[in-house]
């Protein structure tokens, strides 16, 4: 059995409580505030430390957190990157930068994303269909030049959409593993 423990990151709004949310067995422990920021996202509250999820996938066990999307609350991404194993980043398509979110994330989780695994989920993209996939694909390519990372369009409301997206991501990680291990 193992064990896997999961990072969501990505900008406030992006959907990283939600998606967890929707692929957590146990619920949801949330650490959510009122917004300070309304005009940056127009959500009531945000995260301001993690939340935390579990789901079983026989014989594997997944941990599930959700970092705070602001800045100000990097403290604790230090403290849960320590024992992460992978990344799921999450961007909004109808973000006026989401380029700009993808490069931030993949940067500060660089050296997760060489050690583990990392995929980028892109929200809302049914509201903004355009040339988005392959502008995040050349930003994760330009931040990441040594690695492929997965792009998908995902509903974080949907569970077995994120499913998917984990389970890529568990797959990108058994691979990088069983890869440093070979002769």
């Amino acid at each position: 059995m193992a064990e896997y423990v999961i990072l969501f990151a990505g900008p406030m709004g992006a959907g990283k409580t939600t998606a967890i949310r929707s692929l957590s067995e146990i619920e949801v422990v949330s650490t959510e505030a009122a917004n300070s920021e309304p005009g940056a996202v127009d959500k009531p509250t945000t995260t301001v430390a993690m939340d935390y999820g579990e789901i079983d996938l026989d014989p594997d066990m997944v941990r599930l957190y959700g970092i705070p999307g602001q800045e100000r609350f990097d403290f604790m991404w230090d403290i849960l990157r320590e024992r992460a194993m992978g990344l799921i980043v999450l961007v909004n398509a109808d973000d006026p930068e989401p380029e700009r979110h993808v490069h931030e994330q993949l940067t500060a989780f660089a050296e997760l994303a060489t050690r583990g695994g990392v995929v980028v989920g892109v929200t809302r993209y049914d509201i903004q269909r355009t040339d988005i996939g392959d502008r995040i694909v050349a930003t994760a390519r330009a931040v990441l030049p040594d690695r492929v990372t997965p792009v998908f369009a995902v509903d974080a409301r949907d569970q077995e959409q994120m499913r998917t997206l984990l389970l890529s991501l568990i797959a990108d990680i058994e691979t990088r593993h069983a890869l440093a291990a070979a002769p």
